[in-house]
């Protein structure tokens, strides 16, 4: 599977992923652990990916998204944004709603 069909699979698969340095348990970075804190605040469950284990993914998901930086939120296959975006999502209340609304969808499925 080349690495953008790879990366779709992966979008399309998860109701809610999130690109980022290092793990939620270990990030790498500040942008990435205030995305993790978000999301656990949100009560969301989420996959992950590292982009620092996955180099090709690194390199070739900015094109995939048009998004430059990491970390990358999507939801429903869509990009909602990085850290400054996923935080004022967070700070309006709109995060845990599209979040919850993804994941009950899921569910039902």
């Amino acid at each position: 599977m080349d690495i953008m069909a790879q990366i779709k699979d992966i979008v399309e698969t998860n109701p809610v992923v999130l690109f980022m340095k290092g793990s939620p348990q270990f990030p790498q970075c500040g942008f990435s652990a205030r995305t993790v804190d978000a999301l656990k605040a949100c009560d969301a469950e989420f996959h992950h990916v590292d982009v620092y284990a996955e180099p090709e993914i690194r390199q070739n998901l900015p094109a995939y998204s048009e998004w430059p930086t990491f970390p990358q939120l999507f939801v429903n296959g869509e990009l909602l944004g990085g850290c400054d975006i996923v935080m004022g999502m967070f700070q309006s209340g709109d995060l845990k709603n599209i979040v919850a609304e993804a994941l009950v969808g899921d569910a039902e499925e």
